[in-house]
């Protein structure tokens, strides 16, 4: 008699939600607002990833006008605002940017970048490590960009980070996660949740991110930059589930020579 399959539960098709700070989210997917053709695709989009929270550049929003195209799309109630320090090129101006952002009323948030030079967008780690110690003293809660260094990583996750967000390759370079062992280190030795972020191409960029073991990835390029973003973004979701199952499950062993799937001995005339 054949019984009937049991249906998945919940927690099967969805991956657990993500604690930072005193938060917690559904979502592991963190996306941006910048580079979208228009608000309209930007909404469209971030709905199709399903993500919680959406980041916003500090010094690119409007505020003078009181009507910025992006913030005046975003739905307040239904997306938590990561303010970000992009843009910045010292310590001392991602400081200052993160401090207006909580004076504009977004909170304690804030997702800090310094980086190191106008080519290659390549964080700043030392400018990084101090800013993090001055926001972290003065009750922010720090979610740092930085490079694939594991030294750096721990030394910003012993300077009281929330999360380390190493990046996967340049932002906005579309490569993908370049870097695997020096984030396998990251992931191994740090205890604070990490974040990959930065370099995002396609949706099985997010898939190596999360079978790498990274508690969630934060893109925006890769989705705003695609031919058609709300497509793209509905691949991320899914890429980034089927990579944090994946993980979890444990891969089969990589071996030189082939394993037959049906056992060679024993078949019926031999």
């Amino acid at each position: 008699m054949n019984s009937t399959p049991t249906p998945p539960t919940p927690q099967t098709v969805t991956p657990a939600p993500i604690t930072l700070g005193d938060r917690t989210f559904h979502s592991r997917l963190f996306v941006g607002t910048g580079k979208y053709k228009d608000p309209e695709t930007m909404v469209a989009a971030l709905d199709a990833s399903g993500c919680e929270v959406v980041t916003v550049a500090i010094r690119r929003v409007d505020w003078k006008s009181g009507h910025d195209p992006v913030m005046a799309h975003l739905d307040r109630k239904r997306y938590t605002i990561l303010p970000n320090t992009a843009g910045c090129f010292e310590a001392e101006d991602a400081i200052r940017v993160a401090r207006l952002g909580r004076e504009l009323g977004l909170g304690d948030w804030v997702k800090l970048e310094v980086l190191g030079d106008k080519k290659t967008l390549l964080p700043d780690p030392v400018g990084t490590l101090e800013a993090t110690k001055t926001l972290v003293a003065e009750g922010f809660t720090v979610l740092a960009y930085t490079s694939d260094d594991p030294v750096m990583a721990l030394r910003l996750q012993d300077a009281g980070a929330t999360s380390v967000m190493p990046a996967g390759s340049p932002i906005g370079s579309g490569q993908g996660i370049n870097n695997r062992h020096s984030l396998r280190i990251i992931l191994e030795t740090l205890t604070v949740p990490v974040i990959i972020d930065a370099g995002v191409g396609t949706a099985s960029d997010v898939t190596i991110a999360m079978e790498l073991g990274a508690e969630g990835v934060l893109l925006n390029t890769g989705i705003a930059g695609a031919k058609d973003p709300v497509a793209m973004a509905h691949a991320m979701r899914h890429a980034l589930a089927a990579g944090y199952f994946a993980h979890r499950a444990g891969r089969i062993e990589k071996r030189l020579y082939a394993t037959a799937s049906s056992p060679l001995e024993g078949v019926l005339g031999e």
